[in-house]
């Protein structure tokens, strides 16, 4: 295991208060919080200064987790995330079990498995969902690695993970798919 226990612990403390965390994923830098508390959601959408119509996304570290957040999954895009080699999120109909605030207004959520050993070890020892959205506000881009973080968001989170800050390589966002009406996978990004 790499040495990141105690960013673990201090994760696992600060988001059981209903914090919210400043950490590396599999992809870009996030926001994140315990993907089950509305206080906590909120306080990222004021962070961010974004619309609370604008969903976020939930990270879980493996695919058996997803029928406790989604009515009926559709075993199609399961198979098709199990199978990606890079990052992709998904969306899924009839989300359950979930507060509003991370629910899409049609009832959907984004989920995605997460590869990141440090991200897959946080969510098995917190046993919650974690919230994952861009680490900048609304509107800007999304920092490709930590040093592009705006100081308002590094202000505005309770707790800032340390692994991996000193990384300058690019990250980029997931790639995000969704079954169309026809019942096919369709990228959306």
């Amino acid at each position: 295991m790499k040495n990141y226990n105690n960013d673990t612990v201090h994760c696992i403390n600060v988001i059981k208060e209903g914090g919210i965390i400043l950490y590396p994923t599999d992809t870009i830098w996030g926001i994140g919080c315990d993907a089950t508390n509305a206080i906590a959601i909120k306080k990222i959408y004021d962070l961010k200064q974004r619309e609370e119509s604008k969903s976020l996304i939930i990270l879980l570290s493996s695919k058996d987790e997803i029928e406790k957040y989604v009515l009926h999954p559709s075993k199609k895009i399961i198979d098709f995330i199990d199978e990606q080699k890079n990052p992709t999120t998904a969306i899924f109909t009839e989300a359950i079990h979930l507060p509003k605030e991370i629910i899409s207004s049609d009832g959907s959520i984004a989920i995605r498995i997460v590869q990141d050993d440090f991200c897959k070890t946080l969510i098995q020892r917190l046993q919650l969902p974690l919230v994952s959205t861009s680490a900048n506000i609304s509107g800007d881009s999304s920092p490709k690695n930590f040093s592009e973080i705006n100081d308002a968001i590094k202000n505005g989170v309770d707790y800032i993970v340390q692994h991996r800050q000193k990384e300058m390589q690019a990250f980029q966002p997931s790639s995000i798919i969704k079954l169309n009406s026809l019942n096919e996978i369709e990228k959306i990004r």
